[in-house]
């Protein structure tokens, strides 16, 4: 089927875009330092979700107001993170692609995608799509039956579209692509799915494929003798996520999911590059190195949230890092430069590992995890969906603290014999979902010591957890939102909650703050859904479906 598109109200592309301003590589560079527009997944290469605005800040926040809302006409859950470019906001839903006034929240124009009805039960975890990425007037996303495509930026018309892989396989594209260097990237989904993840390089200017980086290694690959037999062609290792980018060492870092099938047994062996972060070059996919946060990965800890890259100051000399929560429950500092570890320590409860070993990086197994692997029937902290789970979180470097929607909840997990079958998933365990701590919070919004791990202050979220990312801001603020909607700000210092407005669904999404002529505004998504949906928890009946945009500002 062809994608359509359409010109909403009669409104003259001419004439409303007649002072856009195409943007190049170097505004990609220099997007966290240029805090008027968002161009960049993560509001800058180092994914920090910091902004140094202070016009709305700890003080005046209380007087914070709703400015416009936008329906998206859409029921599924919203995570998709706005870019905002040349007085326009781009927006993304699983199957339409916005452009709208940002001032006042008027559509300009909307791409819609006709998908064939059967991915949506091949399509793990939730039917939605994260965001968009921008460069020389093109915007650029994927789809959930697993294609890139470019539009114009003025007019939303379809100027190209890639195929990345047949989705009845499995495989989903969800994440905003990244550019760097020339060259547009992305990931897939699927590792749910006897997959074999892989990233791809594409030119943003035709849609032409320039390479492919598998990562599970296989054949002569280096790392291919850690998979027995023929197991890497269908072990996983998504990378549905963005990676995030260093200009000045020319590194992407980009972060890979579980290993497939979750039975680990079935896969003996370290499994490279299941559950790691792999830095290469965009130019041409080489990598440079790769850290495995947990090798033979048997829980679904995903390090597809690749982290935040951060100059920042250990024994009195500044290092230039990659910091990441992984959902092992424990928090990673490296050397961005070489992958050399520098800090992993446990950010909540932890039961599956003792330590991590800093001389050789790896997990110390429990003897929890040593019983599940003899056949044993254990519960697990962190549970399937971690000790954080796929939302970003955000970096403030006054505080020099890392801001996260962190979990309190364990599994129950035992091996089952895995059975491969083309688009059903392909686990291997005795999957029974997750257990709630019955006298403890589920979750917090953690204000983390990445070389601790230790939080300085947490706020407990009285019901459901929180699946939103978190927005830092030089106004000593965090801003996030919970599962009922309420998005809010809280005092970065002491974890105060300052502010709060309730929407009209579930925030699952990524805030983002940019200004306009000196004013400065706040953007979030609304629309409930996602993993957390995927469980069933009666708690959110009340809380309505729906997606929309909101924008807010100062009174």
């Amino acid at each position: 089927m062809t994608p359509n598109y359409r010109l909403v109200g009669g409104l003259i592309a001419a004439a409303i875009f007649s002072g856009a301003q195409a943007q190049g590589l170097d505004a990609l560079k220099n997007d966290a330092a240029t805090p008027g527009d968002v161009l960049t997944y993560g509001m800058g290469y180092n994914n920090q979700r910091y902004s140094p605005l202070k016009q709305i800040n700890n003080k005046n926040v209380n007087k914070l107001q709703p400015l416009w809302a936008y329906s998206l006409n859409n029921p599924q859950g919203q995570e998709s993170q706005p870019i905002v470019h040349d007085g326009i906001m781009y927006v993304t839903t699983h199957n339409t692609t916005i452009a709208l006034n940002p001032l006042t929240g008027k559509q300009l124009w909307k791409h819609e995608i006709e998908l064939p009805q059967d991915v949506f039960k091949m399509a793990c975890c939730g039917i939605l799509n994260r965001g968009a990425a921008i460069l020389d007037g093109k915007i650029y996303r994927t789809t959930l039956d697993a294609h890139v495509m470019a539009l114009d930026a003025k007019t939303g018309k379809q100027l190209w579209k890639s195929k990345a892989a047949d989705y009845q396989d499995g495989q989903a594209m969800t994440a905003a692509p990244l550019i760097a260097n020339g060259v547009l990237m992305t990931g897939i989904a699927g590792g749910e799915y006897g997959t074999r993840g892989f990233i791809d390089g594409w030119d943003p200017a035709t849609g032409k494929k320039l390479w492919r980086f598998y990562t599970t290694a296989a054949g002569n690959e280096k790392g291919a003798d850690t998979w027995p037999g023929d197991t890497a062609m269908k072990g996983g290792a998504p990378t549905w996520l963005t990676g995030a980018y260093d200009p000045e060492l020319d590194l992407v870092y980009w972060g890979t999911g579980n290993g497939g099938p979750w039975n680990a047994e079935a896969r003996k062996g370290d499994n490279l590059y299941i559950a790691s972060v792999v830095a290469f070059r965009p130019k041409t996919g080489e990598i440079v190195w790769h850290y495995q946060f947990t090798p033979n990965d048997p829980y679904d800890y995903d390090a597809t949230e690749v982290g935040m890259l951060v100059d920042m100051k250990i024994e009195g000399k500044t290092r230039k890092v990659l910091a990441q929560a992984n959902r092992n429950g424990f928090f990673y500092v490296l050397d961005r430069a070489n992958g050399k570890l520098l800090a992993a320590n446990p950010y909540v409860k932890v039961n599956w590992a003792d330590k991590i070993d800093m001389a050789t990086g790896r997990p110390v197994e429990s003897e929890v995890t040593k019983r599940i692997r003899a056949g044993g029937d254990e519960e697990v902290f962190p549970s399937v969906l971690g000790g954080k789970n796929w939302t970003p979180m955000s970096w403030n470097p006054a505080t020099g603290l890392a801001y996260a929607n962190t979990l309190n909840i364990s599994w129950p997990y035992q091996f089952a014999k895995p059975e491969y079958k083309k688009g059903e998933w392909y686990l291997g365990v005795n999957f029974r979902g997750v257990n709630m701590p019955k006298d403890a919070p589920h979750g917090y919004l953690s204000a983390i010591d990445p070389m601790t791990g230790k939080s300085k202050w947490q706020m407990a979220w009285p019901g459901q957890p929180s699946m939103a990312g978190t927005l830092s801001t030089g106004g000593g603020l965090v801003f996030t939102g919970a599962a009922t909607g309420e998005f809010m700000a809280v005092d970065a210092t002491n974890g105060k909650k300052l502010w709060q407005f309730q929407t009209s669904s579930g925030i699952i999404g990524l805030p983002v703050t940019w200004e306009h002529k000196g004013k400065q505004y706040v953007t979030v998504l609304s629309g409930a859904g996602g993993v957390w949906a995927l469980l069933g928890d009666e708690r959110m009946a009340n809380v309505p479906a729906g997606g929309s945009v909101w924008t807010f500002a100062l009174n």
